[in-house]
């Protein structure tokens, strides 16, 4: 039995004109550096004083990716269902229902094929904005889907994971996703067709501990905190001090864990030369 509704197959979003930002608007970078929201909107969403890499979500990615934001997304509709009646400062339906209010999300995972640079993707990206982009049996099915359609349509796939881990009011049912996603990798990588991992500020818990490392290419973001306990766990449970810089994408780089880096404002024409190479 699935735990997650469906209403319908899928959406097609046509070009559209990208918003402006209202005038007065500005953005301070945990640096100080201040930027006005239009020209942080056209820079990826990067600052250009320090380079710091603003949290975003599917839409911004979808619309930095997709040749003139021409998208079809697959599977929009799927929600949570709530298999253990979970209740912890209110019940898990309320918690859904105020998320999907609040971000105009069913959940924490948007699927969408379209193509970047003239080649067909299909991207399966996470919103940290939706109960922290937590791993429910809704986003473990996502991704599942997206796999299945890469498989049947032979197109590569890339993963965007931003997440907290595993949803705990799905208990279990969250964390048989790790498995079921990683299976499907499995017969991805079986049937040679590209699988590229994106992992952005943050991704930790289980969503690092299964797909979110499992790409032909493991590639990050510039600073992102990557890992799979938090730093206080760590730092507690083993008694010491942990080294500068631990658990950011660079640290994890040194230590060969991801293949490399990529500035947000160069991530559509990197990941079209990685394409055209797994073409060959």
């Amino acid at each position: 039995m699935a735990w997650f509704n469906r209403t319908d197959k899928g959406i097609q979003t046509p070009t559209a004109s990208k918003k402006e930002a209202p005038d007065g608007l500005w953005y301070k970078t945990p640096s100080g550096a201040i930027i006005h929201m239009r020209e942080l909107k056209n820079n990826a969403f990067v600052c250009p004083e320090d380079d710091y890499h603003v949290r975003v979500g599917s839409k911004e990615y979808f619309e930095i990716l997709f040749d003139d934001n021409k998208f079809k997304e697959l599977d929009a509709n799927l929600s949570s269902k709530d298999p253990l009646e979970f209740v912890d400062s209110q019940s898990y339906p309320n918690r859904i229902e105020k998320s999907q209010k609040k971000t105009g999300l069913k959940d924490a995972a948007r699927n969408a094929v379209g193509k970047v640079n003239g080649i067909d993707l299909v991207v399966s990206c996470m919103d940290f904005s939706f109960i922290g982009g937590s791993m429910g049996s809704v986003v473990g099915e996502k991704i599942a889907r997206a796999v299945d359609y890469s498989l049947k349509h032979k197109t590569p796939l890339l993963v965007i994971s931003r997440s907290g881990g595993a949803r705990m009011m799905e208990a279990g049912f969250s964390l048989m996703q790790l498995g079921k996603i990683s299976g499907k990798l499995a017969l991805l990588s079986e049937a040679k067709i590209p699988y590229i991992s994106l992992l952005t500020d943050p991704t930790t818990g289980g969503v690092t501990a299964s797909f979110a490392m499992l790409g032909d290419f493991n590639i990050a973001e510039p600073g992102a905190l990557i890992g799979f306990a938090g730093p206080r766990v760590i730092r507690e449970t083993i008694g010491k001090d942990l080294p500068k810089g631990f658990q950011s994408s660079e640290f994890v780089l040194d230590h060969g864990f991801l293949d490399f880096i990529v500035d947000r404002r160069n991530l559509k024409n990197k990941l079209t030369t990685l394409l055209r190479l797994l073409e060959k």
